[in-house]
C-alpha cells in the first residue's frame, strides 16, 4: 500500500507528476518488503505479489528491457534513446514518461537489471500477443538507428525466449526488419517450398496472430507497433502473390 500513499502525498506537492513519481517509487518499496529478507533493488521485479502488472510496474519493466538492446553492441546510439523516449511520450504523455524515466535514471539504472527476472514476470502476466509486441517494439529500437546489429538481435533473442515467444514468432517478427529474399516466407512462417494453398491459409493465420484487435487493451503506441506488424503481414503475402502469380 506504501504506493498509494506515496501517490497521495506525491500529489499533494506536485499534482499529477508527483503523483507518477511517488506511485513508481512507491511501488518499488512495496516490491522490496521487508528489510528482514535482504532483499535489495536487484529482486524487485522478481518478487512481485500482485495478480497483473501495474502500469507503473510494466513501464519500469519495458524500459529496462529497452536499456539492455541499447547497450548490446557496446555504444549508446542516440537515435535509440530518442526512439525509446518518443515511444514513452506517444503511449503515456510527456509527464508520466519523464517520471518513468526520473525513477529509471535515479534507481533502476544504478542496479543490475536481469532481463530473466523481468520476463519471468511479464511472462506469468501479460498476454502472448503482448510479448509479441514487447519483442517488435525491442526491434524498432534496435533499428532506430538503420540497422540491427547482431549483439541486438542475440539479445533480443535472449529476452524472447525468456518470455517465452516461440522461435518461429521470432523468426516472423525479426524478418520484419530484415530485407532478404525468403523474408515474406519467414514473416509468414513457411518454407520457401510452401504451395500456394499454404501460403493462403498461413497468411490467414497470421492475419488473426497479429491483428491490431488484439491489443486494444494496451495505449496508442502499442496499437500502433500492432499495425505495423500487420501491415508487414499484409505485404509478406502480396509480394508472394506477385511472385507466384496468384
Amino acid at each position: 500500500m506504501i504506493r498509494w500513499v506515496a501517490a497521495v502525498i506525491g500529489y499533494m506537492f506536485y499534482r499529477f507528476p508527483g503523483a507518477v513519481i511517488g506511485f513508481l517509487i512507491g511501488s518499488l518499496f512495496d516490491n522490496m518488503g521487508s528489510k528482514k529478507t535482504g532483499r535489495g533493488f536487484q529482486e524487485v521485479f522478481k518478487q512481485q505479489r500482485v495478480d497483473s502488472v501495474s502500469p507503473a510496474d510494466f513501464e519500469l519493466n519495458l524500459l529496462s528491457l529497452a536499456s539492455l538492446v541499447i547497450k548490446a553492441d557496446g555504444t549508446v546510439n542516440q537515435s535509440e534513446l530518442d526512439y525509446v523516449r518518443q515511444y514513452f511520450v506517444q503511449a503515456y504523455g510527456r509527464e508520466r514518461a519523464n517520471a518513468t524515466f526520473n525513477v529509471f535514471n535515479n534507481v533502476i539504472k544504478k542496479r543490475q537489471v536481469s532481463a530473466q527476472n523481468i520476463c519471468n514476470l511479464l511472462r506469468q502476466r501479460t498476454r502472448y500477443e503482448s510479448r509479441l509486441q514487447i519483442l517488435h517494439f525491442l526491434f524498432s529500437i534496435a533499428n532506430a538507428d538503420g540497422h540491427v546489429t547482431e549483439p541486438e538481435v542475440k539479445e533480443i533473442n535472449r529476452i524472447g525466449g525468456f518470455l517465452g515467444v516461440q522461435f518461429r514468432d521470432f523468426e516472423s517478427i525479426k524478418a520484419m526488419f530484415f530485407k532478404n529474399p525468403d523474408s515474406a516466407y519467414k514473416i509468414l512462417e513457411i518454407e520457401k517450398t510452401a504451395t500456394t494453398a499454404e501460403i493462403k491459409k498461413a497468411y490467414r493465420e497470421m492475419v488473426k496472430k497479429y491483428h491490431p484487435d488484439k491489443l486494444q487493451h494496451m495505449d496508442e503506441a502499442y496499437q500502433k507497433g500492432a499495425q505495423e506488424k500487420f501491415n508487414k503481414v499484409q505485404e509478406a503475402y502480396e509480394q508472394l502473390q506477385k511472385e507466384r502469380g496468384f
